[in-house]
């Protein structure tokens, strides 16, 4: 349970820093670009400014650290119940929070940071309240039905979030954050891995879902952080990458608490969700403030 607790602490970090830097790649290469030259017809970024931003150095350290803290996160899927790994690593809002202060020049309000408080002590309940995990055994169908419903999710927020341009921030960050839920539940059910058989790993469609949800929640994360608030966009991703992993974990993963312990759990969880979706709610109010701050000028 330790060694699980502190691999999800380390990937919330990296998630929570990377955020951050690709959200400064991100301003500075929209303010480097003509007004109406990286827009769709909708508002919304095209994909030449994703790209553009996506090549800025704080864009590409921020991206190392995502891999960095998905290979934790995928290990901490492993070790603990998804309700408890996925909600850990989704206090990267608070990581997020705080270097946002220092790095895009935020000021957060009163709110916001009772929100965040909020987020935090759940955390505590839920950490609490975790007992085991479950084995992730599942039949051939669930993993077939991973990965439809992750195509589903990334290719239709994909069209949802351009059609609606410069107001999709909020239902980006959500979208993403679903695909890097399905992508924990991918981890947890990936046959082939222990024992390891590359056969069985390569044939499995969780395989395909992880990396279809990996890279197409990645791209709505990028297009959130273009578009709004950074705390705004992270939480409503915290909301996606937590509620339905979660579920699924107690529902068919067979995730539990600790004897007695489950309305801690619940309490914890439920106030973890309410502190983000709050976060999420103040943050677009940010949104403004954030872009008319000036771009970091890179030292050296």
């Amino acid at each position: 349970m330790l060694i699980g607790l502190l691999t999800a602490i380390a990937a919330s970090i990296c998630y929570g820093t990377g955020s951050v830097l690709q959200a400064v790649g991100s301003r500075r290469a929209a303010r480097s670009t003509p007004a109406d030259a990286g827009v769709t017809q909708h508002g919304g970024p095209n994909l030449a400014s994703t790209a553009k931003a996506a090549m800025t150095w704080e864009f590409i350290v921020g991206t190392i650290l995502d891999f960095v803290g998905f290979g934790l996160g995928a290990l901490a899927a492993r070790l603990l119940p998804l309700f408890l790994s996925q909600t850990v690593i989704s206090a990267n809002l608070v990581v997020t929070a705080v270097l946002s202060v220092k790095m895009l020049g935020i000021r957060l309000t009163r709110k916001e940071w009772t929100s965040i408080g909020v987020v935090c002590g759940a955390l505590v309940l839920l950490a609490s309240a975790a007992g085991h995990e479950g084995s992730g055994s599942t039949p051939v169908s669930t993993h077939w039905w991973l990965l439809a419903v992750t195509l589903v999710i990334i290719v239709g927020g994909t069209v949802a979030v351009r059609l609606l341009g410069a107001r999709a921030a909020i239902l980006a960050g959500l979208l993403s954050g679903l695909g890097f839920g399905a992508l924990g539940v991918g981890v947890r059910i990936l046959d082939g891995v222990d024992p390891f058989d590359l056969g069985t790993l390569v044939s499995d469609p969780a395989l395909y879902a992880i990396l279809v949800a990996g890279f197409g929640g990645m791209y709505l994360h990028t297009v959130a952080l273009q578009i709004g608030s950074v705390n705004g966009a992270t939480a409503a991703l915290v909301v996606g990458e937590t509620v339905l992993p979660g579920a699924i974990g107690v529902l068919w993963l067979g995730d539990a608490s600790r004897a007695g312990f489950a309305w801690l759990a619940v309490l914890g969880f439920v106030l973890a969700v309410a502190g983000a979706v709050a976060v999420a709610w103040y943050g677009k109010h940010n949104a403004a403030e954030e872009e008319r701050t000036p771009a970091p000028v890179p030292v050296g």
